[in-house]
């Protein structure tokens, strides 16, 4: 089985983390382990695999998260996921959504932590890849460490290759995804005392952390990596300023022209299959973020980069804009 580092993650986040969005972010970070928006096994084995799994070696290295219930169904669904050529299967878990709710997995899976082992078992019978969890510190009136610790032993012996843990826990009803990203409170402590207590396992936290930081303690602590979200996205630059703290000392922040270099040329291959730039740009409102000219570049991108005809050299016509924010 192939080791992967996981010092520094970037988290699955539905509408986001497509291929375009996971391109950008390695630009930015080229050793951090990125992952696809959550995939629900029906929908791979019955739908369009091929667009569903898109993505390119430059992507590397990606896991592919999965949603699903039903080990036999998960197991086929990492099969296909191996084959296309992803670095890790990882189980959601910790999706608090009522879609995600009805369908029997996600967050409520942790109440059947029976079942979710299964489903570990299932995915790496089926594959060689590394096989994690993604989950909560607990749902609903279920926030003691018990509850979360037994969860932890059960997928543990089942054989994870690491658990990322969000640590908050879920509220399943009442509150929308949104709101269980920040009303739940943070317990950090859950998350280290089960890697004091448990020192072989690969724990990976998730979860509040926006910058370095906030990082280093975590790690300092003894805790394996850290996973950022929506932090991540609207400030890439973060990306670039962990890679260089944590895995390479040589990195240097890339400029925002530099960046649109190198995705124009990509935009130059995604056009030639009829993708258009918005689809990429879209994902690249936080390029300036903290630096002047911010606002001028979000609505460049609203505004002219959004629009059917774009081609990809129409980025080059807001380097004025990049370049001012350099010169500030």
């Amino acid at each position: 089985m192939k080791i992967l580092d996981r010092r520094l993650n970037v988290a699955p986040m539905m509408d986001w983390t497509d291929c375009h969005c996971r391109y950008v972010h390695r630009l930015f970070a080229p050793h951090a382990l990125l992952y696809t928006e959550m995939i629900v096994s029906t929908a791979l084995l019955r739908g369009d695999a091929r667009r569903l799994l898109e993505h390119s070696v430059a992507e590397q290295p990606v896991a592919l998260q999965l949603g699903g219930c039903d080990p036999k169904e998960l197991g086929a669904a990492a099969k296909i996921g191996a084959a296309a050529g992803f670095a890790e299967i990882n189980l959601n878990v910790g999706c608090p959504s009522d879609r995600v709710k009805n369908g029997s997995f996600g967050a409520c899976l942790m109440q059947k932590p029976a079942l979710v082992a299964d489903c570990v078992k299932a995915i790496a019978q089926a594959t060689s890849l590394p096989v994690t969890v993604k989950c909560r510190i607990g749902i609903d009136d279920r926030d003691d460490y018990g509850f979360f610790s037994a969860f932890a032993d059960a997928v543990a012996a089942a054989g994870i290759a690491a658990l990322i843990v969000h640590a908050r826990i879920a509220i399943l009803g009442g509150l929308s995804p949104k709101e269980n990203r920040e009303i739940p409170p943070l317990k950090y402590d859950y998350v280290h005392r089960l890697k004091a207590e448990r020192p072989e396992l690969t724990v990976v936290l998730n979860g509040g952390l926006t910058q370095l930081a906030e990082v280093r303690p975590h790690l300092a602590a003894g805790i394996d990596g850290v996973m950022l979200g929506r932090a991540a996205y609207h400030r890439p630059a973060v990306l670039a300023e962990l890679e260089r703290s944590l895995i390479d000392p040589e990195w240097t922040v890339p400029e925002p022209a530099q960046i649109i270099e190198r995705v124009v040329a990509y935009a130059k291959v995604c056009a030639r299959r009829g993708i258009r730039l918005h689809s990429i740009t879209r994902h690249m409102h936080g390029l300036m973020a903290g630096r002047e000219g911010a606002r001028a570049w979000r609505r460049f991108l609203s505004e002219v980069a959004a629009r059917p005809e774009a081609v990809p050299e129409t980025l080059y016509s807001a380097l004025p804009i990049l370049n001012q924010g350099i010169a500030a």
